[in-house]
């Protein structure tokens, strides 16, 4: 494993979370982000309304600076996260899960976890030098964030999707190529 596994469902969550606004069918609704807290198994403060979803929706674009920034800016992105929350880091074992960090109380608003667990979850990338396990979908039309959590990094899209339609295009080339020759 690369990373602990808070570390490494945290960036899943913020990945998620990000790539939800490329495509805009997804965790739009107070409700699919209700989903979306359990999939993930944030504890804590969760009001469900749409007023959190908004506030979620707002916390989108630092997700996404942190996650596509250079190292040397992320630890400055990573900081100013942690010091606006005012994070604590704390030692917790709960749901199962043996000991793991929490920096922010149970009690916060979740669109405020949601930045603090990323930017712990980042402290780890930036330590261990992996910032090349985040990246832009390498589809062209896609704006996505990949994260490759593979043992040899070789993921390049963001989704299925991406994938298949970069496949089903380089087939259509290769047809075409053929049929030409």
């Amino acid at each position: 494993m690369v990373f602990t596994h808070d570390t490494a469902v945290s960036l899943q969550a913020a990945v998620t979370l990000v790539n939800s606004e490329v495509d805009p069918a997804t965790l739009r609704t107070a409700a699919e982000l209700g989903d979306f807290y359990a999939d993930f198994g944030y504890t804590g403060r969760h009001d469900g309304d749409d007023d959190e979803a908004a506030r979620v929706h707002a916390a989108i674009p630092q997700l996404r600076a942190v996650l596509t920034a250079s190292r040397d800016d992320a630890v400055t992105l990573v900081n100013d996260m942690l010091s606006q929350a005012q994070a604590l880091p704390q030692l917790m074992r709960h749901d199962g899960l043996d000991w793991h960090l929490h920096a922010i109380g149970d009690d916060q608003p979740w669109d405020e976890r949601i930045l603090v667990e990323t930017a712990m979850a980042m402290i780890d990338v930036i330590r261990a030098d992996e910032m090349s396990r985040l990246a832009i979908c390498a589809d062209e039309a896609c704006e996505g964030i990949v994260l490759d959590l593979s043992r040899n990094r070789s993921k390049r899209f963001c989704s299925v999707t991406c994938g298949n339609r970069n496949a089903v295009a380089a087939y259509r080339a290769r047809q075409a190529e053929d049929a030409s020759s």
